[in-house]
């Protein structure tokens, strides 16, 4: 065994991929089931609309290139849709701020377009009669998570690596032949152990005797029945961005509507800090509820199928962790990646690969090196 992958959510099969076809034979390990943690509570967002100039955008762009590569060379069975995404505002206030975002995104290369009340609402015909502006950002989409994630880990299977459902990690310890990883089934050894075990993934950190300063921030997210197409681009009121960068622990929510190929239709989002606490809380969902309608009344007539939480890794930072461990040589992290692990996934699996690999990396990886946090208590 040349690597062994500790988590099999959506960063982890984009590691395990990644390290796969650089010829490596991978072990993929998860103490439930695959993409059964945060992938499965995610929307599929692949987004650059909701990040500022910085290496967090840099990996988003790579990464959001790097899923279309990737559906070209294991098929694109994912519903990966370059659907496009649409910041809306009502304050002038709020205007002014869309704008000069998206003046400095465009200097970096993000399409940031424009878009005033006529062409908005044919844009989204069924959106509230009061909103007049918008920004159109086309390099946003949206691709099916758990499928995604099950789609890569066939991939690595089909190359030759293992998967593990199931397998809870109770220790890892260093030896001559690299870093053992015991689980309540069995032991492997491998000279590389990457930790993708998201909102756990401190606790994978602690069990090789070092640390990581992830937290759990718990989200809600509203599914209707299967409707008529009534949101054609993934749809949110700027406060999302704001809410996005908030270190704030306390609930945080805002307009975040799109559909799928299947007809139903996703609102969110909420923010909150109170650990892993999954209670259900009517009066979130409410709060989400309305907010959807005021950016498409027609909602109020659509049934509610379903909802669920999860729970974003939260690095204090609000930088991914992506690299060798600060103390434990063979220990790479990919955690911390909040509500964008999906987006990143690809990018931060080239970064990890990079490292095992000794290779050039095509960003360069410093701002997300779990050393940062050395000199935190």
């Amino acid at each position: 065994m040349d690597a062994i992958v500790i988590g099999a959510g959506v960063v982890g099969s984009a590691c395990a991929l990644a390290l796969s076809e650089a010829g490596l034979k991978v072990l993929v390990i998860d103490r439930s089931t695959i993409a059964s943690g945060t992938t499965s509570a995610g929307e599929g967002n692949i987004l650059l609309s909701d990040k500022g100039p910085g290496p967090e955008l840099v990996l988003a762009q790579y990464s959001r290139n790097a899923w279309f590569e990737i559906s070209e060379r294991i098929g694109n069975s994912f519903e990966l849709e370059p659907k496009g995404g649409l910041v809306i505002s009502r304050s002038e206030q709020g205007v002014a701020k869309l704008q000069n975002f998206a003046i400095e995104q465009r200097s970096v290369g993000v399409e940031a377009v424009e878009i005033g009340s006529k062409e908005l609402h044919e844009l989204e015909p069924y959106l509230a009669t009061d909103i007049s502006f918008g920004i159109l950002y086309p390099q946003d989409a949206q691709c099916q998570p758990m499928l995604s994630t099950a789609r890569m880990l066939r991939a690595v299977r089909d190359a030759g690596g293992t998967v593990r459902e199931r397998e809870t990690v109770i220790s890892i310890s260093s030896g001559e032949k690299g870093l053992s990883v015991r689980t309540n089934v069995a032991l492997y050894t491998a000279p590389v152990v990457v930790n993708a075990a998201g909102t756990w993934a401190g606790e994978i950190a602690r069990l090789a005797g070092s640390d990581l300063p992830i937290a759990p921030r718990r989200g809600f997210i509203l599914v209707t029945t299967p409707a008529p197409k009534l949101v054609a681009h993934k749809v949110y009121d700027a406060d999302y961005v704001a809410n996005v960068a908030s270190g704030d622990a306390d609930l945080q929510s805002s307009a975040v509507i799109e559909g799928t190929k299947s007809g139903t239709i996703l609102i969110g989002a909420s923010r909150e800090r109170i650990g892993f606490d999954s209670t259900l809380n009517i009066e979130i969902l409410r709060q989400l509820a309305r907010q959807a309608i005021s950016l498409f009344p027609l909602l109020a007539k659509v049934s509610l199928l379903r909802t669920y939480s999860g729970f974003r890794p939260y690095a204090p930072d609000h930088l991914p962790v992506i690299g060798e461990d600060s103390k434990i040589s063979g220990l790479y992290h990919a955690a911390g990646h909040e509500g964008a692990g999906i987006g990143l996934a690809p990018g931060t699996g080239e970064l990890i690969c990079a490292a095992v690999m000794h290779q050039t990396p095509f960003m360069d990886p410093t701002p997300f090196s779990p050393k940062r946090f050395e000199s935190v208590s």
